[in-house]
């Protein structure tokens, strides 16, 4: 469904490098390039708030320096939402996101997709799967060639464990997973953190889904502060104990290309370390 092939892993700054300042899109390239990354998640954190001349900008730049785009959704998404008009926006959101990575170009979109709400698990998971669906339903009937990606989360109060995102994604054919393996090391209490552990993510990944999994992979990754109910914050990786090399290895051994998005508070820094600590394997 993907007009995407990818002969390589991408790593990627989660929205603009912090040296772009107050300038926009166009100088967020230019460091981009400068600092030999391969290109950004748009981060449309409080709604889709891009007009056409900029989602015109974002798409000659990206053609022109060859770069990857992702997008991530607005944080304002709870498909579980008790109220049924929270959840006709939530939908709408992630159309609108949809929408804006057609527009520039962008191969996938991730978001958080629910709360449990101290429901059920199947009943959540019954409430993400009509909602996904709707979303599905809209991107084929309008040309909109990205996949969905809801995202492995941090927290036992949220929708996504991994294997409700892989149970998901074998649904719908334009759904496959955001892997955050910050938020699945954060909602275990230390746990998904070794070489072994990251493989068996892997592995389970491109068992169940295919390799088509494995060649458009889609991930987040940084440095995280957790507890006991899981995720706190995001940590700059060398202050935190997430074990990037390992995962890095693993993702080589399993030859995984597509985009990894660099999370970290100190984003192009931290993104730069995590391609030249892979490209030194």
């Amino acid at each position: 469904m993907q007009n995407f092939v990818f002969d390589k892993l991408n790593f990627l700054t989660a929205g603009m490098p912090l040296s772009t300042g107050k300038s926009s899109y166009g100088r967020a390239f230019e460091i981009l390039s400068e600092l030999n990354l391969d290109g950004m998640e748009m981060e449309f954190v409080h709604g889709v708030r891009m007009n056409e001349d900029t989602r015109n900008l974002v798409k000659v730049e990206r053609e022109n320096r060859k770069l990857i785009l992702t997008a991530h959704a607005p944080f304002y998404v709870n498909l579980n939402s008790q109220e049924e008009d929270k959840v006709e926006a939530s939908v709408q959101r992630i159309i609108e996101t949809g929408l804006a990575a057609k527009d520039t170009g962008a191969f996938s979109i991730t978001f958080h997709a629910a709360y449990y709400m101290k429901q059920d698990k199947e009943v959540v998971y019954q409430q993400v799967k009509k909602c996904v669906g709707e979303i599905s339903e809209f991107f084929k009937k309008n040309d909109i060639n990205v996949w969905i990606r809801p995202e492995t989360t941090g927290k036992g109060t949220q929708w996504g464990d991994l294997e409700e995102i892989i149970r998901l994604s074998k649904e719908f054919d334009n759904v496959l997973p955001c892997i955050d393996f910050s938020h699945l090391h954060a909602r275990s209490v230390g746990e998904y953190n070794t070489y072994d552990e990251f493989s068996k993510i892997l592995e389970t990944v491109g068992n169940e889904l295919g390799q088509k999994a494995l060649d458009n992979f889609h991930a987040h990754l940084a440095g995280i502060d957790y507890g006991d109910k899981g995720e706190k914050k995001h940590l700059i990786l060398e202050e935190s104990d997430m074990n990037y090399k390992d995962l890095l290895k693993a993702m080589k051994e399993f030859q995984v290309k597509g985009a990894i998005v660099c999370e970290s508070p100190n984003i192009e820094d931290d993104t730069v370390l995590l391609r030249e600590y892979y490209y030194s394997l």
